[in-house]
């Protein structure tokens, strides 16, 4: 039978549909290319312009995702264990972007590259047409720019949906030029207002997104084809995608210091940059959920370049008073030191950081969506738009302008976009809608960029801040200040992280011999663990540094098999390279500017060493007893017994250099064992000055049993004080209950009594406010007065010629050790736990003293005291506690001395009675008057120690000893912050001024330094300033001005250049890029 031409017909159109039903669904999986949209459009020229006369109301669609909180990073990002939490970051990116290729009305923003977000604009345009064609949607690519769209602006896609009989709408997405911001975190969309760029009002509705925090963001990046890439680079490129904030996470303010503060936008920054270009570069900070905001971040982000800072997070009762003052936005002067280049245009959200109540349109959230089928019973339009213009208008009574923001997401929102998008665009329809019938309010998708333009264009006065945001409480009885000190040991993994990221980034310049390949500072920033820390960086130091760092230190080859190795748990005393090695090199690098000396403690297994410099000379060393409540800790695996001590003497600024340690054939072999046996002599006769005296006065080597390990110290109790120092400082221990009772420096003596006390924590079921209980974020005592550990102290004294030391055990969970080097003129303690320790003297302080900015700026605090309103404390104890990054202080201006204590990581502290210091956790250091300043820069920056096993060849052949990295030290009160490679020829360098403005007669002036010759092993060709991130030039640089009501004459500081000489001012930070 033969088939007839209808026949044929129809069974030809049969298998084209089916063909088409099974190639289709995968055409339209495949990423869509977007065609060159020509020069760049982004920044503030992309923005919607407000309405004047009507209240605009900013629309800021936004997911906040935290980078690791109930959940690890990447349990957050895929989605695991969502009975812990609902969240899976990259369905939320995934889901704005399906949301583009399928509703054409739809864009996403992306603000933060490592947890923050950024944002896209898509303008929908309706058109009316008829479409001859049988099948299902599809997207297609258009390359003309129809319907007011010019063809060097605008990107087209359009999705034809066809329905058999019927004309077809076609949508036809325009790509509209927006600018961008760094944060996974909010989304957003936006209506415009205006028909800039081809679209006029009636035609368009414009959509937007923000996600913050860019960490999750580049791990989405890195997943994406080439296809997706581009498409997603040039809506950044057209302004769709706006970058907000840019670091590589949202960092708290309270414990971070400045250096990792910087290191943080700074690496954000540099890959946005580098991806994005000009277009990635963010306009604005987005610090939404920080706990409290502190003055040292906001100077660093004006020093950045950031027109503007949002943030959620302030006092409940400072809140109050600016929303009843309208002083939710001002302009905060964010130094005392570096005038106008430092302030910041800053913004508190109304809403926190959520959705407005009843508006939360996410799957995380149970608010009704609009129902507008005014058939259903639950029609609940005419409602939610009463609900939402009462809202607005309320929030407007709280800020000075025709323009609010409103953050419309929160935690982990828009995993499934279309619900949130599909329903703000019915908000933003029928509220615009009533215009009609004379409404003023005038809704649109936007971005904080945006905002702040609006914010700009007011041209208005505002009020001004000097102070910061500290200390945040959330409600009556919740001061978040339990956090400043707990999970220290995280806190000090951070700072110890920091330290081997200035000693490991000189080693990249190739001028200095150490190109290293296949390590980024991220792979510094994500070892967070000491397991990680060995298992990821440590072979970086094995197969990259160590043979470079041998051939610059020797001429033979049998250095090269050499490794350099670090010790990374010293602080309980145990180092398996010096523990099991006869003979040992001992590598220090100094990152400090200058030369300086330090003492090296590494724990050993033996009972005598002698130690030779770099000359080959024998040099002073000593042995000290490692404390008993080190040595009994329960999972220390460790033979050592003891730690050999000696000074490391004038480590050349940001060199190398090395020393040997061998074991002794006997113990009175070399100069350890002479030196400490003359001590010991010359100490017998005055066991009778001290309490718990060891009878040796020296330490365990000299006993005559040779089990060291398992005696027991003979100890003898005497009459009297203890006293142990030098001829620049001295301790005295108070012999009737073994605590500091004074200390004397350059013979002035202060009494300060040491205590070891405790707060106990509120025990509540945090159903009310009155049950809010203590924790790892707040602190909330039951008491004024903390409790006292132990009425006495268990004490014994070692003494030798390099250093004296007091070992005190309070109880099995409290001990300290304090120490007084030779030559040194501070004192150390080393405290295992301890939850408070109180400093008592006699200086009056008159109800004030000092807490550092992130290590940075001094402020000053007054106990009970707001300098901003009338503070009116719920808990006087919390509530006077501040973050102390590296320092806190009180002064007696009468007698013109203060007591300063440093420590070795972030914690807590407070002045509760004049001439007290207390402190959560442990401290490290005490120090009097001018020398903290460089102490702190020791403390943070220390001399990093390598430790080398090998033969006695071995040890023995690395002959030069040192390595020199400037050619002459930098004067004291200037750093080398930064200096790391940037390109194949060029480096980036950030000098610091270290001191403020009248902190020092000296140098607490400005200094003029000269980078032509500064670095020894290079020769430097050119110079050229950035921002303080070095991915802007300094010069192209223009930042909003805004008009306050300071109007002081206020000192500003110079970024002159003259014959690549440069000065710098105090607290004056300058990056460049150097050419070589």
């Amino acid at each position: 039978m033969v088939n007839r031409p209808d026949t044929e017909m129809a069974n030809m159109i049969i298998f084209t549909i089916l063909t088409l039903l099974v190639l289709l669904p995968r055409y339209w999986a495949l990423p869509y290319k977007r065609v060159d949209t020509g020069t760049p459009t982004c920044g503030y020229a992309a923005c919607t312009a407000a309405v004047p006369g009507m209240l605009n109301v900013h629309l800021i669609p936004h997911s906040h995702d935290d980078v690791g909180w109930l959940k690890t990073v990447d349990q957050y990002y895929y989605g695991k264990f969502d009975g812990i939490q609902r969240a899976g970051v990259q369905y939320i990116i995934d889901s704005v972007v399906r949301e583009l290729a399928q509703k054409p009305e739809r864009r996403f923003i992306q603000v933060h590259t490592g947890g923050d977000s950024v944002l896209l604009e898509v303008v929908v345009v309706a058109m009316t047409t008829s479409i001859v064609y049988s099948g299902s949607s599809r997207w297609r690519q258009r390359s003309s720019g129809s319907d007011g769209c010019n063809n060097d602006k605008c990107s087209v896609f359009m999705l034809f949906q066809v329905h058999p009989g019927r004309d077809s709408v076609l949508l036809e997405v325009v790509v509209v030029a927006m600018t961008s911001v760094l944060y996974s975190g909010p989304s957003r969309r936006r209506q415009r207002s205006s028909g800039s760029d081809g679209c006029s009002n009636d035609k368009c509705s414009v959509f937007r997104f923000i996600q913050v925090e860019t960490a999750f963001f580049w791990k989405w990046w890195d997943e994406q084809d080439e296809d997706t890439r581009d498409l997603y680079k040039s809506l950044v490129n057209s302004g769709q995608i706006e970058m907000v904030g840019g670091g590589w996470s949202m960092n708290d303010e309270a414990a971070s210091h400045y250096h990792s503060t910087i290191e943080n936008f700074a690496l954000g920054l540099r890959r946005l940059n580098d991806t994005f270009g000009s277009c990635g570069r963010p306009h604005a900070g987005w610090q939404i959920d920080p706990f409290g905001h502190s003055r040292e971040t906001a100077s660093i982000m004006a020093q950045m370049g950031y027109d503007g800072l949002f943030f959620s997070r302030l006092d409940y009762d400072d809140k109050t008073n600016r929303i009843d003052t309208r002083t939710m936005e001002l302009v905060w002067e964010a130094s005392a030191n570096l005038g106008s280049s430092a302030d910041l245009f800053t913004g508190v959200h109304y809403n926190h950081y959520s959705n407005p109540s009843g508006f939360c349109f996410d799957i995380n959230c149970g608010d009704d969506p609009f129902i507008d089928n005014k058939r259903s019973p639950d029609y609940n339009v005419d409602e939610k738009v009463q609900q939402f213009i009462l809202f607005v208008n309320n929030q407007l009574k709280a800020y000075t302008t025709e323009n609010i923001i409103l953050t419309m997401g929160d935690d982990f929102n828009y995993q499934n976009a279309h619900m949130n998008f599909k329903n703000m665009d019915k908000l933003i329809g029928y509220v615009n809608a009533l215009q009609a019938n004379g409404s003023n309010i005038n809704v649109f998708y936007s971005t904080p960029s945006c905002y702040l333009k609006a914010l700009h264009d007011a041209n208005q006065t505002w009020s001004v801040k000097e102070d910061d945001f500290f200390p945040y409480a959330s409600e009556p009885y919740s001061y978040w200040t339990g956090y400043f000190t707990s999970r220290p040991t995280q806190k000090r993994f951070e700072r110890t992280g920091n330290n081997l990221l200035q000693v490991w980034t000189p080693f990249s310049l190739k001028g200095y011999g150490l190109t290293l390949t296949g390590y980024t500072m991220a792979d510094l920033i994500n070892c967070p663990t000491v397991a990680n820390i060995n298992s990821t960086l440590l072979p970086f130091g094995v197969n990259g540094m160590s043979t470079r760092v041998f051939n610059l230190l020797s001429d033979s080859n049998e250095a090269s098999n050499l490794e350099l190795k670090s010790c990374l748990l010293l602080n309980i005393s145990k180092c398996d390279e010096t523990e099991l090695a006869e003979d040992f090199l001992v590598t220090i690098y100094n990152p400090i500017s200058h030369s300086v000396s330090q003492y090296v403690r590494l724990p050993v297994s033996g009972d005598s060493y002698t130690v030779t410099d770099s000359n080959d000379e024998e040099i002073l060393s000593q042995l000290v007893p490692i404390p008993d409540s080190i040595v009994n800790i329960a999972y220390r695996n460790s033979s050592a017994r003891n730690e050999i001590v000696f000074q490391a003497s004038n480590l050349p600024p940001l060199g190398l250099t090395t020393y040997r340690v061998t074991l002794a054939a006997n113990k009175l072999q070399g100069k350890l064992s002479r030196d400490l046996e003359e001590s010991e002599e010359s100490n017998e006769d005055d066991l009778s000055d001290d309490s718990f005296e060891e009878t040796d006065g020296n330490d365990r080597s000299f006993e005559e049993d040779d089990d060291v390990s398992g005696e027991e110290l003979e100890k003898v109790e005497a009459e009297g004080d203890i006293t142990i120092g030098n001829d620049l400082i001295s301790v005295s221990i108070d012999g009737s209950n073994g605590r500091v009772k004074s200390i004397t420096n350059n013979g002035i003596e202060i009494p300060v009594q040491q205590e070891f006390l405790y707060y106990e924590g509120v025990q509540g079921n945090n159903a009310e406010v009155l049950n809010r209980s203590s924790g790892a974020y707040i602190f909330r005592p039951i008491s004024l007065e903390p409790t006292s550990i132990s009425e006495t102290v268990s004490t014994s004294v070692h003494r030798g010629v390099l250093v004296e030391e007091v070992h005190q055990v309070l109880n099995d969970w409290v001990s300290q050790v304090i120490r007084v080097y030779k030559g040194e003129t501070h004192v150390e303690d080393n405290v295992s736990k301890e939850p408070i320790t109180r400093f008592t003297t006699n200086l009056e302080s008159e109800e004030l003293f000092y807490t550092d900015s992130n290590g940075r700026e001094l402020l000053e605090r007054r106990r009970d005291y707001r300098p901003t309103w009338t503070a009116k404390l719920t808990e006087p104890v919390s509530g006077n506690y501040y973050p102390v990054t590296s320092k806190i202080l009180i002064r007696d201006q009468n007698k013109g001395l203060e007591l300063a204590v440093l420590n070795d990581r972030s914690q807590g502290g407070s002045s509760m009675k004049d001439g007290q210091v207390e402190i959560m956790q442990s401290s490290n250091n005490v120090s009097l008057a001018a020398q903290e300043r460089l102490l702190a820069q020791r403390i943070l920056l220390a001399p990093w120690v390598f430790i080398s096993r090998g033969s006695s060849d071995q040890t023995r052949s690395v002959n030069k000893k040192q390595f020199v990295g400037l050619t002459n030290s930098l004067p004291e009160n200037v750093q080398v912050l930064t200096l790391e490679r940037w390109t194949d020829n060029s480096l980036l360098l950030r000098l610091e001024h270290i001191l403020e403005k009248d902190e020092d007669k000296v140098l607490s002036q400005d200094v003029s330094i000269n980078i032509q010759n500064l670095l020894s092993p290079l020769t430097v060709n050119s110079l050229r300033e950035t921002t303080l991130d070095g991915n802007q030039w300094l010069s192209d640089t223009v930042r909003l001005a805004w008009t306050s009501t300071d109007t002081r004459q206020r000192s500003e500081v110079s970024h002159d250049i003259q014959d690549f000489s440069v000065t710098l001012s105090p607290m004056q930070i300058r990056t460049f890029v150097v050419g070589y």
